[in-house]
């Protein structure tokens, strides 16, 4: 799989990429702590674990630590790391050569931990870390060593290993109420009647019969936590809870000893009780919010088909692996199913839904020639589509790795927070002893130091703090992909809310990057069929919008293209080259002032593309060619949402100074800059971030990736090259530029959520902790108040799912400065 994290890109090669699914994080100083001892292992480069991810994510160097090492090391800080597996089809294991082959393939799997072949069956079982092994990269392995991989159904998965779990959690929180009740009737009684409550207490061996499975049943899971932890050399949540419910429970056992039959009435085991199931409780829907929050990886998961009709050279078909499909294939998709793979449809017309990648809700008219996205699905045609990439190369599990990426990486605010919630525990723990001894010194008796100390322990947790930004960017990262926005990774987000200028290339970018001949002016002795020949000639090489226009001239024409020789290509000038041993150019006005030929280009709309001719007495120019880019239809939109915004738009183009300007007017952009070089528009960024200012850069060429580097945050449209989404911060899945201020609503809009969260984390804590050491808060009110703090700051990152693109700016929008 691709990095999906933080981590550096720019690491040696040699560093392998391990990702975890980590079992029995109850907090965030669990993450931290987890986090501090992956980075500390020998062999680590760098590591991030989340804590409502429940992942680590580790690059290490292959030369210096392993994997097992790895998860020692996991196991050694007091967690476990999650295996699962799962069972798949592999014909003729009978033969023990064939079995022996799959076997060793499979093994060599970077995750795979163990391999095991059943011939009577013909099943292969595959056990590996969660997480880290996808069924493409097995089958991918193994169809490459001659034999299909079909996967079985199985009980194995990671997702039935929830689903179990979340019903084990449920029957336990049940019992646990189902205990608890006499409790809640016992105090309601004491509520109602007074003293004469007093005579519906339980005996106390009653209370200590129904507590003790609860205590050491139901609550063992905190007793582990707490030693997991204190073995692995810090303190989480649990240690809190062990401490606070033992002190309970202790307690009261100490008056039954003491007291007998006057303990009836004076016992705490229901303290013990209550906390325990109403954490119970807390975390089982703390569990169900974070799976709620990072339900569009499931979503993008969903989408994916699990095979694809090939189409034979002999004209028939074949079902096979959708991961299996070779660049060049022809697959052939069916009215109403998923497409299978990315590619150009060659046959055939139909309505496309493509609502869950580009988030755009109208379906597509797609016809030969155009391309298409895997997961998409086909509402009502046949097509034949050209397979350029599938499985993990597609653009569906780019959006999935990119969406991935963005939710366990850690901006810098978390960090803090992780130092926070590193110190957090140890000193609660002080704070509680304070308040013991404290109330002791005061004179107000055992009892009260108990209680006080108690609640002080239970109320106190860093789960909140922990998932303050972690659920915030979940969710953030995920209304941003539903909406056709890919954000790399947390900083990116945090960088983005910050923005004050956007820079815009203008081809690809704000026009619809498909320029055509509008007029052909002839200044020499060529025809206009020979001049159109001769340039498109010369363009085949290039894959610039400008060539591209050229060679769509000449099939329009049925031209056949000649031969060139000494192609070269002179970035932001034009095209040089040998057609039948004469030298000629195609190149804009800078390409005319590096020859001897001067020509006053005239003030009127369009671009300019001269055809001349090298001769030893004199360069001769042929024809002028008018090329025409139409803006695209939403561009305008796009800069005023950005200055509703408070950005200011600009315009940064290699192209001529007339064409700039009128685009420039037309779209209300006051700053342009015109016939740029590609670093002019890279010093143009570091200028503007000298000043102060937070630059983004919007791009789609080759020619804008220095600028794409050095912008604060990069924005690449999908259908531009692929080294501009790689260099790029934030891809942009379909040719809209509102997405651009979208995307930076969406920031701003995730990091308000990171704000107030972390916000009422703090002050939860600033307040909840004075009022349990000072006896205003009983132990079981305090369980409560800690678990509605989680559950609180859950909530409010859930309500970002409720977010939508403005991507009309009559539309009024709150506005939401920083």
């Amino acid at each position: 799989m691709m990095p999906r994290t933080e981590l550096s890109d720019s690491m040696p090669t040699r560093l392998q990429r391990l990702e975890l699914a980590i079992e029995g994080m109850t907090c965030g100083a669990c993450s931290a702590r987890l986090q501090n001892a992956l980075n500390d292992a020998q062999g680590v480069a760098e590591a991030a674990v989340n804590f409502a991810l429940e992942r680590a994510v580790v690059r290490f160097e292959s030369d210096k630590t392993d994997i097992d090492t790895l998860i020692k090391a996991v196991k050694k800080t007091g967690f476990d790391v999650g295996v699962e597996t799962a069972s798949y089809h592999v014909a003729n294991l009978r033969d023990e050569q064939v079995a022996s082959k799959i076997k060793s393939v499979l093994s060599g799997v970077l995750g795979v931990l163990d391999v095991a072949t059943d011939p009577a069956t013909d099943t292969v079982c595959v056990t590996s870390l969660s997480l880290m092994v996808l069924d493409d990269s097995l089958i991918k392995r193994v169809t490459e060593a001659g034999h299909d991989l079909l996967p079985a159904t199985g009980a194995g998965s990671q997702v039935d290993r929830e689903l179990r779990r979340s019903v084990i959690e449920r029957r336990t929180i049940i019992a646990s109420c189902i205990l608890t009740l006499p409790f809640l009737v016992q105090m309601a009684a004491m509520a109602v009647g007074g003293d004469t409550g007093m005579r519906l207490h339980m005996p106390p061996w009653a209370e200590l019969l129904i507590v003790l499975p609860i205590q050491f049943g139901f609550g063992f899971r905190f007793y582990r936590g707490a030693y997991n932890s204190l073995r692995g050399g810090g303190a989480n949540m649990d240690v809190l809870v062990a401490l606070g419910t033992t002190s309970a429970f202790l307690y009261s056992c100490y008056l039954m000893l003491s007291l007998g039959s006057g303990a009836r009435g004076e016992l705490y085991f229901e303290a013990s009780a209550f906390i325990i199931t109403l954490i119970l409780i807390g975390k089982h829907l703390e569990a169900r919010a974070k799976r709620s929050a990072a339900a569009a990886i499931q979503e993008l998961l969903a989408l994916r088909p699990k095979t694809a009709t090939v189409r034979l050279k002999d004209g028939s078909t074949r079902e096979i692996n959708a991961a299996s499909v070779k660049p060049g294939e022809i697959v052939v998709c069916r009215p109403g199913e998923r497409i299978a793979v990315d590619g150009v449809i060659v046959r055939g017309e139909a309505e496309v839904d493509e609502a869950l990648i580009t988030g755009e809700s109208v379906p597509a008219a797609k016809g030969r020639g155009d391309r298409i996205t895997a997961g998409s699905i086909n509402i009502d045609g046949f097509l034949d589509i050209k397979a350029t990439a599938a499985g993990e190369n597609s653009m569906l599990s780019q959006m999935i790795r990119m969406v991935e990426n963005a939710q366990i990486s850690k901006p810098e605010v978390q960090r803090i927070a992780d130092k926070v919630c590193a110190v957090f525990v140890p000193v609660v723990i002080a704070i509680a002893a304070v308040t013991f001894v404290g109330w002791l010194i005061y004179g107000a008796g055992l009892e009260q130091a108990f209680k006080s100390a108690a609640a002080t322990l239970v109320i106190a947790c860093p789960c909140a703090l922990g998932l303050a930004t972690p659920t915030a960017i979940m969710v953030g990262s995920s209304i941003a992909a539903k909406a056709g926005i890919l954000i790399k990774d947390a900083t990116t987000l945090e960088n983005a809310h910050g923005l004050t200028h956007i820079i815009f290339d203008k081809t690809g970018t704000l026009t619809e990057g498909k320029p055509e001949i509008e007029d052909i002016e002839l200044l020499g002795e060529m025809s206009e069929d020979e001049a159109v020949l001769i340039a498109a000639s010369l363009q085949q090489g290039s894959t610039h919008p400008i060539g591209k226009a050229f060679t769509k001239e000449a099939r329009k024409r049925h031209q056949t293209l000649l031969e060139i020789e000494n192609f070269r290509n002179e970035v932001s000038r034009g095209i040089k080259g040998e057609i039948g041993g004469v030298s000629y150019f195609v190149g804009n006005s800078r390409m005319l002032q590096s020859t001897n030929l001067q020509t006053d280009e005239p003030m009127k709309s369009g671009t300019f593309a001269w055809l001349g001719e090298r001769r030893e007495n004199g360069d001769v120019l042929h024809a002028r060619f008018t090329l025409r880019d139409q803006l695209l239809p939403t561009s305008k939109s796009a800069v005023d949402l950005l200055k509703k915004l408070s950005i200011q738009p600009m315009l940064v183009t290699g192209d001529a100074e007339s064409v700039s300007k009128r685009i420039g007017e037309a779209l209300g952009i006051e700053y342009i800059r015109a016939e740029t070089q590609p670093n002019d528009k890279a010093s143009i960024v570091s200028d503007l971030q000298k000043e102060g200012w937070k630059v983004g850069m919007v791009g789609d060429g080759i020619n804008d990736v220095p600028a794409l580097a050095q912008a604060t945050v990069g924005f690449a449209v999908s259908s531009g090259t692929e080294i501009a989404m790689e260099t790029a911060a934030v891809t942009i899945v379909r040719p809209d530029p509102r997405l651009i201020a979208a995307a930076i609503d969406a920031s701003r809009r995730t990091f308000r959520k990171i704000k107030q969260n972390l916000f009422w984390s703090f002050i939860y804590n600033v307040i909840g902790l004075p009022l349990a050491a000072l006896g205003y808060l009983n132990p079981s009110l305090a369980a409560a108040a800690m678990a509605m703090s989680s559950l609180s700051v859950l909530a409010n990152s859930l309500t970002l799912r409720r977010w939508k693109p403005n991507l009309h700016p009559s539309e009024s929008s709150p506005p939401d400065k920083n």
